[in-house]
């Protein structure tokens, strides 16, 4: 992890180069992924053109594009037959898994009902003269759901993008991921989405995947909003089918950055540094304003991450894209989190919450010693779907309320339209649309 003295050095464009790589933006591509690029077009593509080419492709050609690509990016030999997980298949393993599994899945499923129940917009109706006006929630329809598969299994995507949308209401939910170990051909992946009633399973991730949701392939119509992280691909793909269905945000690689003092535990944010490492890519910044703190951290880390099962991956990350940063003060410490806008952000400092109110740019805020980023991740209640490279300055993480959509309702009667004829008459008059004007006007007793 690299050593920056804030006080003297250009931090803030250093930073600025890291964030950026990291985003959907950038070209945070690995020799193997550009490998494949030969591989399958024949020359050297950026991941834009890639993700154009297989998003058109699918557009046009349909199932029989999707299951080329399947074969080619994913090396399954999938048919049509077995595009989708069997029910079947599904329930088999919700019946092998281990129960103490299932039985956290059921405790984190009610964390996550309980706290997106509360935070879940109401219908609201506003009385005044002569009528009422509304804002009425209703749920999506159909709803697809990225998940991840490729160098872990992630049933925990699952829960925090699923339960969310069926405390919405949405009725039909479709999961796709990559058919590897990892992905759709993972129990617990399997497990998880029988548990929370999910019966459609699509064997394709990766852009092939998020095109085949957008654009509708047999046996699968277009759903109407697109969820969930996944790479630099998934990330894009999204971008692109965007007007055509929704999408939550442009989720590219985990990030966080931890802010600490005198009264931080290093060991504690060492591990939290190595937790964003391991993702592999995964942006570990750590801010203080005491040198002693950064130099204990920065000691704990080569201390244990020896003991971690991805140490070779997450070291790397910490490498390329790991920052200690000494700042002046706290100040400048909340001037540089609001600009780097992370994904997650870790106070562990003496009034974390004073520090917290200072930085609203963050997809989700941790604080205190005993708040690490992974009960967000996997148990506390928010969806761990969260902004990354920058973008928490203007959205917001998962939540239930992106499965709703609102709609206005207006009731008048005579005595509410005779109210507001006139100011409707000059606007309409200044804009020079007579017709509106007229009907309204139509309606009133003519005086």
């Amino acid at each position: 992890m690299r050593f920056f003295d804030g006080r003297s050095q250009g931090l803030a464009e250093i930073l600025a180069v890291i964030r950026r790589n990291l985003s959907p933006e950038g070209e945070l591509v690995t020799p193997a992924s550009r490998r494949k690029t030969r591989e399958v077009f024949g020359e050297d593509l950026s991941p834009q053109q890639v993700v154009e080419r297989i998003c058109r492709d699918i557009a046009r050609d349909g199932l029989e594009a999707l299951l080329s690509y399947i074969r080619k990016l994913d090396g399954a030999a999938v048919t049509a037959e077995t595009l989708f997980v069997s029910p079947a298949r599904m329930e088999e393993c919700h019946s092998r898994v281990d129960r103490q599994f299932l039985e956290a899945v059921r405790r984190i499923r009610a964390r996550v009902e309980q706290f997106q129940s509360a935070i879940r917009h109401q219908d609201v109706r506003v009385s005044i003269q002569g009528g009422y006006l509304e804002e009425r929630y209703r749920p999506l329809q159909r709803v697809g759901v990225c998940v991840p598969g490729g160098g872990a299994a992630y049933p925990s995507t699952v829960i925090m993008t699923v339960v969310p949308a069926l405390v919405a209401g949405v009725e039909e939910i479709v999961v796709a991921s990559p058919p590897t170990p990892n992905g759709a051909d993972n129990p617990h992946v399997l497990a998880t989405c029988w548990e929370l009633g999910v019966k459609m399973v699509l064997r394709a991730g990766g852009a092939h995947g998020v095109a085949a949701m957008a654009y509708g392939v047999q046996g699968l119509p277009p759903v109407d909003k697109i969820v969930g992280p996944g790479n630099l691909f998934v990330a894009l793909a999204k971008k692109y089918v965007f007007g055509r269905v929704a999408i939550d945000s442009l989720a590219g690689p985990s990030e966080v950055v931890v802010i600490v003092d005198g009264s931080a535990e290093p060991e504690f944010v060492a591990y939290d540094l190595i937790a964003q490492a391991e993702h592999a890519p995964g942006a570990s910044i750590v801010i203080s304003w005491e040198e002693k703190v950064l130099k204990e951290v920065l000691a704990s880390l080569d201390s244990v991450l020896g003991n971690v099962d991805r140490a070779d991956a997450a070291r790397q990350s910490l490498e390329d894209f790991g920052a200690a940063v000494l700042v002046s003060g706290v100040e400048e410490a909340c001037h540089l989190a609001r600009e780097i806008a992370p994904e997650h952000l870790h106070i562990i400092t003496a009034d974390p919450g004073a520090v917290a109110d200072r930085i609203p740019t963050a997809g989700a805020v941790f604080l205190g010693n005993f708040a690490p980023v992974a009960v967000g991740d996997y148990a506390a209640g928010p969806s761990h779907v969260l902004p990354t490279g920058g973008t928490a300055r203007f959205s917001s993480g998962l939540s239930v309320n992106d499965f709703l959509r609102s709609h206005s309702v207006i009731y008048l009667e005579e005595t509410g339209l005779q109210e507001m004829a006139e100011d409707v008459r000059i606007l309409a008059e200044c804009e020079g649309l007579t017709a509106h004007r007229d009907s309204v006007l139509c309606r009133l007793p003519r005086s």
